[in-house]
């Protein structure tokens, strides 16, 4: 561990500074875990509120749900061929296939904002009952985590074009496929505990 450079392993994992960055990475994803244990926790206790407003048994559409489902989780898919093609050493498979992860991405973002905007003309608002703030918050937060999660592949897209693949760069990358498929792992709990209990409420 004390020399610069090993010589086995994948490249994020040939110095000791990029085995170092990604367990501080580990640690990062631990507190984003609290965060959104807080937020599903402040869900739960608010759930059932809605006041006067909607019910998400009335809102909530299960084709849309599942299309944002199938796209967050095939870019995980996607994400994880990225990672397979970098270590290959293949930089245009790498950028093709996070291209498609974007691209997926932002599908999914898309159908998130029509969400947001259909459920906001049908009356549930952040301001519409404790329920719908603890809803817009939790799926919000992610939602911005997506967004952030796409600004920073895309920059780290052009990085690599302009490097190529490094010990740094391939380090940065296996940073952003760690944090993208912690947020579909926080997905598929949103998924269930939100929208498949909302459906029947």
């Amino acid at each position: 561990m004390a020399a610069e450079e090993l010589k086995t392993g994948p490249l994020e994992y040939r110095t000791q500074e990029g085995q170092m960055t990604i367990m501080g990475f580990w640690i990062f994803l631990g507190a984003e875990v609290v965060l959104f244990a807080t937020l599903f926790a402040t869900y739960a206790v608010l759930f059932g509120r809605t006041a006067d407003g909607p019910l998400p048994s009335e809102l909530f559409e299960p084709g849309t749900t599942l299309i944002m489902t199938f796209l967050l989780l095939t870019s995980s898919f996607t994400c994880g061929l990225a990672i397979h093609e970098m270590r290959r050493g293949s930089v245009k498979g790498l950028i093709f296939w996070m291209v498609i992860t974007l691209a997926l991405g932002l599908g999914f973002l898309g159908f998130e904002i029509y969400e947001f905007v259909h459920y906001t003309h049908e009356g549930a608002t952040i301001q519409a009952s404790a329920f719908w703030s603890a809803f817009f918050i939790l799926a919000g937060t992610h939602g911005l985590h997506v967004t952030l999660g796409i600004g920073w592949a895309t920059l780290l897209l052009i990085q690599i074009k302009q490097r190529g693949l490094t010990n740094v760069t391939s380090r940065k990358l296996f940073v952003v496929s760690l944090y993208w498929h912690f947020l579909d792992v926080i997905w598929i709990f949103i998924f269930t505990s939100v929208y498949l209990i909302g459906m029947v409420i």
